[in-house]
């Protein structure tokens, strides 16, 4: 799959892309970016994720807000399965056809056989992308905010909300501090913690990607500027905006480089309702610092979470969690012990098992409560039908492991 990277056409009347699976988001966006288009669809694992991956997956990326997220960017899909190929007939906006196949190799994680090739809608280049950034008094006063923008139906091109341990996280990984520099002379500290009563403790900050015409932008700012200001909101300049959001691409990074120092760390997502999100917020990271102490953490861990993509009717949300591991014999049991209480507790504040992560392994435990009986026998149905062998046998969504009798 490595081998098959290339770009096989573009087609600049009806803004289109054809490329073959395995070429790495970076390297798709960067030869789109030299013929003056994007392909919009920006994960934090871009460096790394392929066109294929995407698309197995079921992905989303930062910038859904104004791209979609894969399964709106899709357009024709070849998937390799046992039983031959899969594709539709025709390359066309929409079809109405019967249940859409797109939506059988979407999220297949690689059980029903191998993408080879994919064609995905494509944009010109923005004319203007602009950071911005905004700081609220607690994290409940951000998230009314992006609940009444999606009311409002005017979400940036990315919008993300991080709690205030990860705010606090990221002004200390700046080389200098530049947070309260940025601002401006009146949202100086003394008047955002003194005048405005913000506490260093509980707030909490939004960047924003914006693109568009200069018009577009411009407007867009002014709009979102108004609505922050109506939960409590100041601006904290473009220069935050854009450390914040590149900041999500070191988070590898960060996770690796601790390791060599004793942290061990990951993160997990879902999808959850508006009127679900503060709760689940605030349950989750409980029951994670219940459990690490219940399991023997006695260093100080780091326990967050931010809301990273904003919908009509609910959000996304990342945690993180990362502890100091030394002097433990079994670190990656207890952190996987943590994170299935995490994750019990989310379903049982309404939210989903992952709003883009997958299932995988890992999460494959709550698909039947996830998808029903019925659901997990009609996945089951369809893997018998395109793999009666199990050759794609990777263990992912479902158990389909046979009896040795």
């Amino acid at each position: 799959m490595a081998v098959m990277d290339k770009i096989l056409w573009v087609d600049d009347a009806n803004f289109l892309c054809r490329a073959q699976a395995g070429i790495i988001g970076q390297s798709l966006e960067r030869q789109l970016n030299a013929k003056g288009y994007t392909c919009g669809h920006e994960p934090d694992s871009i460096e790394f994720s392929s066109l294929g991956g995407w698309v197995a997956t079921r992905a989303s990326g930062m910038k859904k807000n104004k791209y979609g997220n894969i399964e709106d960017l899709l357009v024709q899909v070849n998937m390799v399965s046992s039983k031959g190929v899969i594709r539709k007939q025709c390359q066309v906006p929409r079809i109405s056809s019967g249940p859409d196949i797109h939506h059988i190799v979407l999220g297949s994680e690689g059980t029903l056989g191998v993408i080879t090739e994919v064609t995905i809608k494509i944009f010109p280049l923005p004319e203007v992308k602009k950071y911005g950034s905004i700081v609220f008094p607690t994290f409940e006063h951000g998230v009314d905010f992006f609940r009444e923008v999606a009311k409002q139906q005017c979400q940036s091109a990315s919008l993300r909300l991080v709690d205030n341990e990860q705010f606090l996280m990221g002004q200390a990984l700046k080389l200098e501090e530049t947070f309260w520099k940025s601002l401006s002379s009146k949202l100086a500290k003394l008047y955002v913690t003194k005048w405005k009563g913000f506490k260093i403790e509980e707030m909490v900050a939004a960047t924003i990607v914006y693109e568009g015409s200069a018009g577009e932008v411009e407007a867009q700012e002014k709009r979102l500027a108004r609505i922050a200001d109506k939960y409590g909101g100041l601006p904290g300049g473009e220069e935050n905006g854009k450390y914040g959001y590149r900041l999500t691409f070191a988070i590898a990074y960060l996770r690796d480089f601790g390791m060599e120092y004793g942290v061990i760390g990951e993160s997990f997502e879902t999808s959850v309702p508006w009127d679900k999100v503060t709760n689940l917020c605030r349950n989750v990271k409980q029951v994670i610092k219940r459990e690490a102490k219940a399991n023997g953490i006695t260093r100080p861990f780091l326990a967050s979470c931010r809301v990273t993509q904003v919908y009509d009717t609910g959000a996304c949300v990342y945690f993180y969690f990362a502890f100091n591991y030394r002097g433990m014999h079994n670190p990656l049991q207890v952190y996987d012990k943590i994170e299935i209480a995490a994750r019990d507790e989310i379903i049982a504040c309404g939210g989903s098992i992952s709003h883009h992560h997958g299932v995988g392994k890992l999460r494959r435990q709550w698909m039947p409560d996830t998808v029903g009986e019925v659901g997990i026998s009609l996945l089951k149905a369809i893997k018998k039908e395109l793999d009666p062998q199990n050759v794609f046998a990777n263990g992912n969504l479902v158990d389909m492991s046979r009896s040795k009798l």
